[in-house]
């Protein structure tokens, strides 16, 4: 039975590690085509393309965001009891769900622009021609979410993962290209810069439109199986359309709800920015200039490595959700122990790296812009990195026990102290648009406490503090040092920010791997159950740094 749940366990990391993976490309992708296209539309074409983003994200959260974790939960759950022919029934008022929710929210969108404009974004001028191109992806990425829970919840993360880095190439080549022809053909326009904000969402739409047809297509194929599933059942009783959606609504509210209340941070950043920034006299330009540097250089770096927490908390909730069903604690606490040692032995040197490094990486990705505020605020906030890597994975452990509303309370709590803080700083100090990267610290780290809490009441669980928190941290430390020095030493033999760079993340890697081993943090047969664990340990073995 042991070997087993280790069994189970490899497996539902291998798979996290699959969309972790897919993950982390689809934001080097990212930041890679933001870098022409930020050059393109200028910091304040970004600020109008950040603001619009915001409006899009929270409608597309309110809809169906929560979609692909909700299906996945319940088609898990009725899988892991047999009943196949209720899970996709599931799965088809899902659909029907997300096409109602997702078609409302985008003609809401589109018909809407103007007015959204004028009440709530009148400083970020032609902000309703981004915003009507984004419209249609909104029913796109609602629908195609229903498609990645059914994959999920089936313990597949490899059709997710395959489409969103083809979505995500989608999206760069005709970002890029639609930002250059459109700034072009209105370069005379007065909206010039919301022009070349249209070109990038424009990317976006197409980039969902290629992510469905995959996903459609894989779909087509996984049919037949499904079809055979659902002869071979014998359990399923035919349900009742009423009490499925009641329990759509009961799982999908929660999930988003917490995301909404995450997402409404930013919404709500945007807005008191504004609103304090006018009452001390700033432009519009430098209002959506701060805010552009804020999104486009500190918040899609710091967002490259929480892509790998999001990941695993998406491959852990089915398993998890089997094993709280058969009531097997041991497995389910040793499910969360494994998931949030792999994320902060991630992100503990994710966000030092990121904070010694901040200047060239800026420099490096961002040469015609501001990169000295970009880097300040990099260095400033990398340490939300671990925090959001933590509170995602805890709310994906609630969400999994069926404490579904504790994430949504957590959240609720951490915004009203998030919104207190960002404008007491925004009031009474000049720190300008780093009152909102501290507000981005402090908001998750909040959310983690609560979590932590909720959990060990609920399972009885403690993490274990030393291996996980400790070593980490300090290895991190010592290879921050180590990093530095190496970078500093070649830029000054060199002058090239490039040639410095890359050999001082090799090292960075290299000695982080010496020391979290040296210092114990990873055992043997903990190492085995890690991505490429067994050819890590034949390293180890070579360099002598395992102890048993």
């Amino acid at each position: 039975m042991e070997a087993s749940g280790k069994k189970r366990t490899n497996d539902f990391i291998k798979q996290g590690s699959v969309l972790a993976v897919a993950s982390i490309l689809v934001r080097v992708i990212g930041l890679i085509y933001r870098i022409p296209m930020n050059n393109i539309i200028g910091d304040e074409g970004n600020g109008i393309y950040s603001a619009a983003y915001e409006i899009y994200n929270i409608l597309l959260i309110i809809s169906s965001y929560g979609m692909p974790m909700a299906v996945s939960k319940m088609v898990s759950t009725k899988c892991a009891q047999k009943r196949y022919r209720n899970a996709y029934f599931i799965f088809r008022c899902s659909m029907f769900f997300s096409i109602v929710t997702g078609g409302v929210a985008a003609l809401f969108v589109y018909f809407g622009a103007e007015m959204l404009e004028n009440n709530f974004f009148s400083k970020y001028q032609g902000i309703s021609i981004p915003l009507r191109v984004l419209a249609p992806t909104i029913l796109i990425v609602a629908v195609m979410g229903v498609f990645r829970g059914l994959f999920q919840g089936r313990k597949t993360m490899m059709p997710t993962a395959v489409s969103q880095i083809l979505e995500q190439i989608i999206n760069a080549i005709v970002s890029v290209a639609a930002a250059y022809f459109l700034m072009r053909s209105h370069s005379a326009s007065p909206d010039i810069s919301a022009w070349g904000a249209a070109g990038g969402t424009m990317g976006t739409l197409f980039g969902a439109a290629t992510a469905f047809l995959i996903l459609f297509s894989i779909y087509l194929l996984y049919r037949p199986v499904m079809i055979k599933q659902m002869r071979r059942d014998r359990l399923s009783a035919k349900e009742n359309l009423g009490m499925t959606y009641r329990l759509i609504f009961s799982t999908v509210i929660p999930i988003i709800l917490s995301q909404t209340v995450y997402q409404l941070s930013g919404i709500i950043d945007v807005t008191l920015f504004n609103a304090m920034m006018d009452v001390k006299g700033h432009s519009g330009t430098t209002v959506s200039t701060q805010l552009g540097i804020y999104s486009t250089k500190y918040r899609t770096l710091s967002n490259v490595p929480i892509a790998i927490s999001t990941a695993m908390a998406s491959s852990m909730v089915p398993g998890l959700v089997a094993s709280f069903m058969q009531q097997d604690m041991k497995e389910v606490r040793r499910r969360i122990s494994v998931v949030i040692k792999f994320n902060m032995l991630i992100a503990f040197p994710s966000a030092m790296g990121l904070a010694v490094l901040a200047e060239p990486i800026i420099r490096l990705l961002f040469r015609n812009s501001d990169y000295q505020t970009g880097a300040t605020m990099l260095m400033t906030g990398s340490l939300c990195i671990i925090f959001y890597a933590l509170s995602t994975v805890t709310n994906g452990v609630l969400q999994s026990i069926d404490k579904m509303n504790q994430p949504v309370y957590h959240s609720l709590a951490s915004l009203l102290v998030h919104v207190i803080l960002v404008v007491l700083l925004l009031k009474f100090t000049d720190l300008g648009a780093y009152a909102l990267v501290i507000g981005n610290v402090t908001y998750p780290m909040l959310v983690c406490v609560l979590n932590a809490r909720s959990v060990n009441k609920s399972l009885g669980y403690r993490q274990e503090i030393t291996k996980t928190f400790c070593i980490p941290l300090l290895a991190s430390f010592f290879m921050g040092i180590v990093t530095y020095a190496v970078y500093e030493g070649l830029f000054m033999l060199t002058h090239r920010i490039y040639v410095a760079i890359f050999p001082a993340i090799f090292v960075a890697v290299f000695v982080y791997f010496i020391l979290v081993l040296k210092l114990g943090g990873l055992s043997r047969k903990e190492l085995y159950e890690f991505p490429m664990g067994r050819r890590m340990s034949i390293l180890a073995d070579k360099l002598r740094l395992l102890r048993d």
